[in-house]
């Protein structure tokens, strides 16, 4: 049976390689890559790499490389076909059934690729032909080098109305595939079918694989209209699931750690003359929702590169409205807003390749550009009106569907919410003077006056009540999340860091063969301290880099880092002989107990947390009985659970010194 190429596509689409290779090799992730033992050779170094980015796997030591069908094919001996069906029914999609009319519609997609090919070819020529010269002075004149039109197979529509059919049908192709292939315009009410695009500049759009699948034109007639035209949906094109210069994009973006999306043809194209060929643009319309997901296979957080005029801002508004429910941990957007007026093309011509990066630098996270969106489309010179704002900011958060991102967003909404409207600020015509965000020179940046987190600060998680739940609560109108943040509850035993957060990483330091079973574990953990998120964003790093690692080992490379102050103040935190599964002269069982123990905890802990900052959120919107007394039933369980302690001898009794 054959299988279309575009169903394969999705399969490995929806498979990282990292998953089908992993349930036989056991994957180290270092950097941009994955590396193991050999599955095919005996070794003792690892040589074997993964590649998500790219869709292969490679083996050093015996040459074997591939994608997620060979793998299979190689590594269980299964044939092609067994491969495909086994990661189909794994990636949850259906196979077609090997009808006739699905063998002719797989033959029709030979054919099409055939002629787009040849169509790519026939544009190309006629770009260098007598009647092209209207197309290469306007080439000329946009500063475009005769290797920039090779490297993107510029090309030029005639202006005749039948010039590609004539041409395609002495090569042999059949009318009926130039229609379906959207060359032609045929129907009903149309006696003769005609070309398409005539007296129009070309680019060709491929799939992700190279294949000419659409064709982009641009007319170069003053009075043509549209301006810019493109193929129309058919067997091989989806508009809203392809990117220009994709296929060539795609190995620049996973070397340079990211993917640029400009708006148009001509932006990608300046844009590689700059030295960035890791952009991409949709065709003409805003990102989709399947876009993001090919820029997301791509790099972590693509960026965004906008016109920084009006049209260039609603862009990206209506960007972050369609990736705001598609995020996940690690998966976003950034952008980056050029001088008002000036788009890459216009920029590269005018001030040259150093304000291009320069402006490239000036990167906003999705989060500011949200803020900035929803900050400046209200006046909020009323209660009323805050109280809507904060609404409609919950409202956005909310959508998000990944819990953990959805966790952070409302966070750190509300952070700048508490920020904003903070005694001491002069509202005036709806904003608070000298805070918020502004427009600089054509980008978004953070205005003076508004301060973000402070470098160092506690990633502290929400408060509650103040009191206990022996000495009552405070009314509900009292402010709860800095109370709360005040208490011994979130500060610990520690002066600045919670003691179990603590406690977590000296067990990782003095028994660091713990990382070998629980990393993945230790890289989902919350911490609420940002010093010891960033400790354990180091622990994983040496960890990956170095194998197997001891704890000397570790706290040298630690030392190296500059983590010398951190490390003590870590150390610091073992203060109870309950503390026993931290030593370093632990046994081995005993440390996993106390392991388990430790982190059930923390998660129990974290989660209650989150319930909470939930409930506040809630009652801020509405201050029923309900929702007060869900606070004050979370705010014990939050006590109830950081009273909770290993039962073991000694628990309890303070170490002398």
């Amino acid at each position: 049976m054959r299988f279309p190429p575009t169903l394969l596509d999705e399969i490995r689409a929806r498979l990282p390689v990292s998953q089908v290779v992993g349930r036989r090799v056991k994957l180290k992730r270092q950097g941009r890559e994955f590396s193991g033992l050999s599955p095919f050779k005996n070794e003792k170094t690892p040589s074997f790499t993964v590649n998500d980015q790219k869709g292969f796997y490679h083996c050093f030591a015996s040459g074997e490389h591939g994608d997620i069908f060979t793998f299979l094919m190689r590594a269980e001996g299964l044939s092609f076909p067994e491969a495909v069906e086994r990661l189909a029914d794994e990636a949850g999609v259906l196979l077609p059934k090997s009808t006739p009319q699905a063998e002719a519609r797989e033959e029709l997609n030979v054919r099409l690729y055939k002629v787009m090919e040849a169509a790519a070819v026939f544009f190309q020529q006629a770009l260098h032909s007598s009647a092209g010269r209207d197309a290469r002075d306007y080439l000329d004149r946009r500063g475009l080098s005769t290797d920039d039109i090779a490297n993107f197979r510029l090309g030029y529509a005639p202006s005749g109305r039948q010039a590609l059919k004539e041409h395609l049908a002495t090569q042999g192709f059949a009318q009926d595939d130039m229609i379906a292939s959207g060359l032609l315009i045929a129907g009903d009410d149309i006696p003769v079918s005609y070309d398409r695009f005539r007296n129009r500049l070309i680019f060709p759009i491929t799939n992700m694989r190279g294949g000419v699948i659409a064709f982009g034109g641009r007319a170069l007639g003053a009075d043509q209209q549209p301006k810019y035209l493109n193929s129309p949906e058919t067997p091989l094109f989806h508009k809203g699931a392809t990117l220009y210069n994709a296929a060539t994009a795609r190995k620049a973006a996973h070397d340079r750690g990211t993917v640029i999306v400009a708006e148009g043809y001509m932006d990608v194209i300046a844009l590689a003359r700059a030295g960035f060929p890791n952009a991409v643009a949709p065709l003409g319309t805003a990102l989709t929702a399947e876009q993001l997901a090919l820029l997301w296979r791509m790099a972590s957080e693509p960026l965004l590169a906008f016109d920084g005029d009006t049209a260039g801002r609603k862009a990206a508004f209506r960007a972050v409205d369609t990736a705001l429910p598609l995020l996940t941990p690690g998966k976003s957007l950034t952008f980056a807003f050029l001088p008002e007026g000036l788009d890459p093309d216009d920029l590269l011509r005018s001030q040259g390749r150093e304000a291009v990066a320069a402006a490239l630098e000036q990167t906003q996270p999705l989060v500011d550009v949200l803020w900035v969106r929803e900050f400046d489309a209200n006046a909020l010179t009323t209660p009323e009106r805050r109280a809507e704002f904060d609404k409609r900011l919950n409202t956005l958060a909310t959508s998000i569907s990944d819990e953990m991102v959805r966790h952070y967003y409302s966070r750190e909404l509300r952070r700048r919410l508490r920020e904003q409207f903070s005694g001491g600020k002069q509202w005036q015509g709806g904003r608070a003077s000298g805070q918020g965000y502004g427009q600089q020179g054509g980008g978004w940046q953070r205005q003076q006056g508004f301060q973000g987190q402070q470098a160092g600060s506690k990633r502290g998680a929400s408060g509650g009540f103040t009191g206990s739940k022996r000495a009552g609560f405070t009314p509900p109108f009292m402010s709860a999340t800095s109370s709360l943040a005040e208490s011994a509850l979130l500060r610990g035993t520690a002066p600045t860091l919670p003691r179990r957060e603590a406690l977590i990483l000296q067990t990782l330091i003095n028994h660091p063969w713990l990382l070998d079973d629980f990393a993945e574990e230790v890289a989902q953990l919350y911490f609420e301290a940002d010093s010891l998120h960033r400790l354990r964003d180091s622990i994983l790093t040496v960890h990956s880099e170095q194998n197997p690692l001891d704890k000397e080992a570790l706290n040298k490379q630690l030392n190296k880092q500059g983590q010398e102050n951190i490390l003590a103040q870590v150390e610091h935190a073992i203060t109870h002989h309950s503390d026993w599964n931290t030593q370093p002269d632990t046994s081995h069982d005993d440390v996993l107990i106390g392991w388990r123990h430790m982190l059930a905890l923390h998660r129990k802990s974290v989660e209650l947390k989150r319930e909470l900052e939930s409930a506040e959120q809630a009652y801020a919107n509405e201050q029923s009985e309900d929702n007060y007394l869900r606070l004050r039933d979370l705010k014990e369980q939050i006590l109830d659970a950081e009273g909770v302690q290993a039962v073991v001898e000694g628990y309890g009794k303070v170490i002398s010194n």
